[in-house]
């Protein structure tokens, strides 16, 4: 869901009418555009990112994990976007989330800043491939939900941070380099990325061996996991001099 925070642009406009043919081409976008089910409130650009980083799973039965239901409307976009056989998990502090349950979609009730409630979250799940931190937006609330669950998704999975702007809100938490912030935490990772080129070895760790990517857009921090072997050089062909 959006913060209400930043400021709306074409907020006069429909949302076909506000959305560039860049950001709608692609089938996300597209069944947002179609949406007349349950409340979805996402910013336009988010829909190439997500298809960008997500298209790799659509038709294979990944599980989803969504931080943060609102009303529903993402969980039934999910699972028309990734197919059947996909199984969709809410987590949301509002009990009447509950009520947007069904057959493929399960709705945990909790508090995602609360890592004895995660750690049952992992329990119940022991396989996810792709999270999407949609929640409350707080700093102490992304960053205890990325240490308790990066590290639990699939080696190939996918974790996806929105709506990260709140990083220079006041109200929650946030402000330009203010330390804490999920921003600068996440700077913090890249250096975990490179640590294979850090003199201390001890540097080196599941992160640094589990991670491939670390990508900053506009309001989303995408980090995408793979199993890491040390960096390797070689030379091939002719030498001029």
């Amino acid at each position: 869901m959006s913060t209400p925070e930043r400021a709306t642009i074409g907020q006069d406009l429909s949302a076909a009418e506000a959305m560039s043919a860049e950001h709608r081409d692609n089938p996300l976008a597209q069944y947002f555009l179609r949406n007349q089910g349950r409340l979805i409130h996402k910013w336009h650009h988010y829909f190439e990112i997500y298809h960008r980083h997500f298209a790799r799973f659509r038709g294979r039965s990944p599980v989803v994990l969504e931080v943060g239901v609102f009303q529903g409307g993402s969980l039934q976009m999910w699972r028309e976007y990734f197919g059947r056989g996909c199984t969709i998990v809410g987590i949301d502090v509002n009990p009447g989330c509950k009520r947007f349950e069904d057959e493929a979609t399960t709705i945990l009730i909790g508090d995602q800043a609360d890592p004895a409630f995660l750690a049952d979250v992992r329990r119940r799940f022991p396989r996810v491939d792709i999270l999407i931190d949609d929640g409350g937006h707080v700093m102490e609330q992304q960053i205890i939900t990325f240490g308790e669950l990066y590290h639990h998704l699939q080696p190939s999975g996918v974790y996806l941070c929105e709506d990260v702007h709140t990083s220079y809100l006041p109200s929650y938490g946030g402000g330009l380099r203010r330390p804490g912030t999920f921003i600068e935490f996440s700077k913090a990772l890249i250096d975990g990325l490179h640590a294979w080129y850090m003199p201390q070895d001890s540097r080196i760790d599941a992160f640094t061996r589990g991670t491939y990517s670390i990508i900053f857009y506009d309001s989303i921090v995408v980090i995408e996991r793979r199993p890491i072997d040390a960096p390797r050089v070689s030379k091939t062909g002719r030498s001029s001099y």
